[in-house]
């Protein structure tokens, strides 16, 4: 069951996307984005220093990304320059990138510091580097997944039984929940090949819209804003997964750290957590302002802005928070096991929250829990 944490900041619904698999199906594990590759490109532009030049022990942190709503972390802080002003002279060097496991290789083959990405590629990473490479230092966004169906074939969660149903890939966040579910109604699925009760159609997100229009699924349980873009196309919601969480809340997006940039930098991390913990704060407050923001650097990223009629439901259903939400993760984790994904993983130690308990307490908010799973 989901852990009962405490969110670090005032939580705003806002939307999109990610994933979540787990090690010994390295093969197979989805990204929290669009597409498998990095994105060849940085993006497109570095983050210079701030006026404050205050010297801290790295010229430069190396920070990936998505280009996507559950990345709103740290697409507004980049895009206002709210983390850049705690780097003080710390140069950001961004990293978009379309996949997790692209991002993951970054980080263990030291192109990158520090990554903003889903629970499925950070226990991987951890997992497949031996506890040695990765700890999770943050959490960032929860939610922004919805079961979206077409309604002329499918009025009940009962109707689903026979049809045709997406998600983006074998053993994703979003699969593992979509087959705990199945489970849950008593139904049969083979996890491998998704044939059963309920046909489980792995789809990549970027046609997943096509798929639906054309007729070949029924529907999608899969992430923002890709459940939003099928809405406006014609599809209903009919079950919004957060409804299943007893406290409503998920893990979707982390923020991780390389071991060795934490070791031998902890003050620019540190620097890093103040400006995500304001940048939470920000977009908490100014959810208008921040979703504009948001989607400029969308537009600056990948040449196009989502339109309002998906970014405005999309951005309304997620939420932006600070907490790891660690006890969702050991619980998708858990699902992934039951449904034979995958074996059991040895979690401890994949969190690191003493630099963000330190920023949290500084700014007067209340401590976020590991759930056990923390460095001794």
């Amino acid at each position: 069951m989901p852990a009962t944490s405490t969110t670090t900041s005032k939580t705003v619904r806002r939307g999109i996307a990610a994933a979540a698999a787990l090690p010994l199906l390295i093969g197979v594990l989805a990204s929290c984005g669009y597409g498998s590759q990095a994105d060849k490109d940085d993006a497109k532009t570095s983050a210079s220093p701030a006026a404050d030049t205050k010297k801290l022990s790295a010229s430069e942190v190396r920070i990936g990304y998505f280009p996507n709503l559950t990345h709103a972390t740290a697409l507004v802080g980049i895009q206002e320059g709210l983390i850049a002003k705690e780097l003080g002279g710390t140069t950001i060097k961004p990293q978009t990138f379309n996949a997790g496991p692209s991002e993951i290789e970054a980080l263990n083959g030291g192109s990158l510091d520090i990554g903003f990405i889903g629970p499925s590629p950070s226990i991987n990473g951890y997992v497949k580097s031996k506890s040695t490479n990765l700890r999770i230092i943050s959490g960032s966004a929860s939610g922004g997944v919805k079961l979206v169906v077409n309604p002329d074939t499918i009025k009940t969660l009962d109707d689903l039984k026979g049809k045709r149903i997406a998600t983006p890939q074998k053993g994703n966040t979003q699969d593992v929940a979509f087959l705990n579910w199945i489970a849950d109604k008593g139904w049969k699925v083979d996890p491998e090949s998704g044939k059963g009760d309920v046909s489980v159609v792995r789809t990549d997100n970027k046609v997943t819209p096509d798929a639906f229009k054309q007729g070949s699924i029924d529907g999608a349980w899969v992430p923002e804003p890709t459940a939003s873009k099928l809405v406006s196309e014609g599809a209903s919601v009919l079950l919004d997964e957060t409804d299943l969480w007893p406290d409503k809340k998920f893990v979707i997006t982390n923020v991780i750290v390389s071991q060795k940039f934490l070791k031998e930098h902890a003050d620019v991390v540190e620097a890093v957590l103040r400006g995500t913990v304001k940048t939470n704060e920000w977009i908490n407050a100014n959810p208008d302002q921040a979703k504009a923001s948001a989607n400029a650097a969308l537009k600056t990223l990948s040449g196009k802005e989502l339109e309002p009629a998906v970014i405005d439901p999309a951005w309304k259903s997620i939420l932006v928070t600070d907490d790891p939400l660690a006890g969702t993760l050991k619980t998708e984790s858990d699902w992934a096991v039951k449904a034979k994904l995958i074996e059991q993983p040895d979690l401890s130690g994949i969190y690191d929250l003493s630099l963000l308990n330190k920023v949290l307490k500084a700014a007067g908010k209340p401590e976020v829990t590991d759930a056990g799973l923390g460095t001794k």
